[in-house]
């Protein structure tokens, strides 16, 4: 992967800056990140490290960095994880806040592809479409939609030899938003919580939030504190778990220990207290579930029917649990400025919602937090060798490759941890797929099923509408390793950092039959003439 085959160079630049490096304007390439959020900020950041010499990029289809981070600007928008795991290993969360808002959350990843020089090295604008496999040559062929601030756009081409997705789960261009009988009478104001309107007033209004996920344990507390009354309407409750808002331990820690160290020390714990409650839930969801309920019952003090609106038709870490920083979700119910209503929809009115209990709810704002859209890739298509790819037709390779498909790994995060734990784990391990590709002079590595290998399990377990809705797109797993997609981060530690990479399972070879136009060395910006070499 290393460049033995240099790069033809390009009239393009990055729109945001004046790039020095060799990737910023190359049109072919050892390795493409796919995105500039969490997963592809972390992905840069091991190539960089772990791999010297190899030419990449970032490419991000919207005008900015961050991802999830930098999309959602609804009231109150946090992490649903601990910011110590949350952050990256390799750059300390340097507050106390165990939660953080959307807002500081995007401003540490900025600072961080600022400080590790990678900001540089994106892409903006840059939407792939295709992918495209030649296995007689053995690299990608993308088609990149570019997008210019001024909104003009053109396809551009560019070519790689690996494809490293690093692009989320679902859909940046809508959210999952079920339509009701007359919707079209409300007269007022209908708003999906990853499309939040910048100047949307809320004051002294009464707001309607449909849903029981993340997003509406989030917004109703938040918006509680400016309008009249917030109602959230659910079909079924979640599991709500209150959670300090800072972390007291890491203060004590960074009183008496060195940053790093004492950063290293709370991260671990976090990840111990996590999966051991996850742990705990799966071995003993009925205790589980009994300590949550009640737990939620005692800070709601008599405000909800408790049997109604707090006690989940699932177990604990069936689906993720909903966390409330410092109890506020709590607390807003008893100001008498929240309530939770547990019902169905029957209607839309023009003044609000009827239900199917023949109840009514007076709205001008209705929230539909119905949750997001899976997507996988970024909604780009695969090809191999001229043959469309399903990845529900895979098999999922170590939870990051898919069986079949060459020279490409994904980031997919855990569902019961924070995803930065398994994104860091996998660009760790694409680190090392690429410099044994390296040392051994192989142009591909694809993951293939033995004859008698074969997968039905969904690749993720959990009964989520969001997971359930998409279960006929995604890749399944199996029932052994590496075909298993593991919620550990342990097992997965053991697997990508000291698991064999030729495995018997990934197949290496040297496929490669013709050369790719390149320029001349002097060509090159001078620091990377070493790395063509």
């Amino acid at each position: 992967m290393t460049a033995t085959r240099t790069a033809s160079a390009s009239n393009t630049s990055n729109t945001s800056n004046s790039p020095t490096d060799i990737a910023s304007v190359a049109t072919d390439l050892d390795v493409v990140v796919i995105g500039a959020g969490i997963s592809g900020i972390s992905a840069a950041h091991y190539l960089r490290e772990r791999c010297p010499g190899t030419r990449f990029a970032m490419l991000e289809a919207r005008q900015s960095l961050g991802g999830t981070w930098d999309l959602f600007r609804y009231p109150g928008v946090r992490s649903d994880s601990d910011m110590f795991t949350l952050g990256f290993s390799f750059r300390p969360w340097n507050s106390n806040q165990a939660i953080a808002d959307g807002g500081k959350i995007l401003d540490y990843l900025k600072d961080t592809a600022h400080a590790e020089g990678l900001d540089g090295l994106i892409r903006y604008g840059h939407k792939l479409r295709e992918a495209r496999w030649d296995s007689g040559i053995a690299r990608w062929t993308l088609d990149i939609e570019r997008t210019y601030p001024d909104g003009r756009q053109e396809t551009q081409p560019l070519t790689c030899r690996f494809l490293f997705m690093c692009s989320g789960y679902y859909a940046y261009d809508a959210g999952h938003s079920p339509t009701w009988p007359g919707m079209d009478d409300f007269t007022g104001k209908l708003v999906h919580p990853q499309h939040w309107p910048a100047n949307l007033d809320y004051r002294d209004k009464r707001v309607v939030i449909i849903g029981s996920g993340a997003t509406a344990v989030t917004l109703l507390p938040n918006m509680a504190t400016s309008a009249a009354h917030v109602t959230m309407l659910q079909r079924s409750p979640s599991y709500i778990l209150s959670m300090p808002s800072r972390d007291g331990v890491a203060e004590r820690l960074r009183a008496l220990l060195p940053a790093g160290l004492a950063h290293r020390i709370v991260r671990m714990k976090n990840v111990l207290v996590t999966l051991g409650f996850y742990n705990a839930a799966r071995r003993w969801p009925n205790a589980i579930r009994r300590v949550l309920i009640k737990r939620a019952a005692r800070q709601a003090l008599g405000h909800v029917d408790v049997a109604r609106d707090l006690s989940p038709r699932y177990n604990p870490w069936d689906q993720r649990l909903c966390l409330a920083p410092g109890g506020d979700i709590f607390k807003a119910l008893r100001s008498g400025r929240a309530a939770i209503v547990t019902d169905e929809i029957a209607s839309f009115t023009p003044t609000g919602l009827a239900l199917k209990s023949g109840k009514t709810l007076d709205a001008d704002i209705v929230v539909t937090a119905t949750g997001l859209r899976v997507q996988l890739m970024g909604g780009a298509k695969l090809f191999v060798d001229g043959e469309p790819i399903a990845l529900a037709d895979t098999v999922s390779y170590k939870g990051m490759m898919y069986s079949g498909v060459p020279n490409l790994a994904s980031i997919f995060g855990y569902t019961n941890a924070s995803w930065t734990l398994k994104a860091e784990l996998i660009a760790q391990y694409v680190c090392r797929l690429v410099n044994h590709m390296n040392k051994h002079g192989y142009d591909t590595c694809v993951p293939r099923l033995r004859p008698h290998e074969h997968a039905e399990l969904p690749a993720i377990g959990l009964t989520s509408g969001y997971i359930q809705r998409a279960a006929g797109e995604l890749p399944k797993q199996g029932g052994r390793k590496p075909w298993v997609f593991y919620q550990s981060y342990f097992r997965d530690v053991r697997l990508m950092r000291w698991g064999r990479v030729d495995d018997g399972a990934m197949r290496f070879e040297r496929r490669a039959t013709r050369e790719v136009d390149t320029p001349q060395v002097a060509d090159l910006p001078s620091g990377m003439k070493a790395a063509s070499r």
